[in-house]
């Protein structure tokens, strides 16, 4: 891929291998691999890394993606694609998961809301002590979603402002409620019923207002 170093694997298990030793700044991972596929490398990736991960799937194959998404990957390019399509995918994810300081967040860079503190300069997540692991794409999610609280995201918006695809590339918005679902998961005490991250019926998502320190009470 021009513009790119590109290092391959003929299988999951040589990928596994292969990612360890090259640790590479994005994985592009076919569903369908010998020995171990996709779905088994996008786990025991995510078990070690917040790489950035592309997954590869059959045209029309929506479980293959959802699966996919659930497991880990950041983003997926249907087969059949060209060269061009693929290279701004990785082009588009890369730039995504490395940038911050959205509009809306604090000069300081640093958000405390109850136990969880978002550090938007070295884009790290803390609850009370532990760091949370959070991939690129959901970092991304979460500072958009901080950058203007208590005001609701439609699933579009979010699918623009973080995967960069616009209303008329029919994009399946899953891809957003997934991301959701993942976030909670490791920030809310009960991902059921949240009180960070919150819907907003019948237009998306939004993050609970931003109550600033020595706020409350007023």
């Amino acid at each position: 891929m021009i513009g790119y170093e590109v290092v391959t694997a003929a299988d999951g298990e040589e990928a596994l291998i292969t990612f360890r030793n090259a640790t590479p700044d994005l994985v592009v991972l076919d569903v369908m691999m010998p020995k171990l596929d996709g779905y088994g490398v996008c786990q025991e990736l995510r078990k070690e890394s917040d790489v950035p991960i592309i997954m590869l799937t059959a045209l029309g194959d929506v479980a293959d993606r959802i699966t996919g998404l659930e497991l880990g990957a950041d983003d997926y390019v249907v087969k059949p694609f060209s060269p061009k399509e693929l290279k701004a995918r990785v082009r588009s994810v890369l730039r995504r998961v490395e940038k911050s300081g959205a509009n809306g967040i604090p000069s300081s860079g640093v958000i405390q809301i109850n136990s969880i503190r978002i550090d938007t300069n070295k884009r790290q997540v803390y609850k009370g002590d532990e760091r949370i692991r959070l991939t690129g794409m959901e970092f991304s999610l979460l500072e958009l979603l901080v950058s203007r609280s208590g005001e609701p995201f439609s699933r579009a918006e979010i699918l623009q402002e973080v995967w960069g695809y616009t209303p008329e590339r029919h994009v399946d918005t899953r891809v957003v409620d997934v991301h959701i679902s993942r976030l909670r998961a490791k920030l809310e005490d009960d991902p059921g019923n949240p009180e960070l991250i919150l819907t907003a019926r019948g237009t998306g998502y939004l993050f609970q207002r931003i109550v600033e320190p020595g706020e409350e009470g007023r």
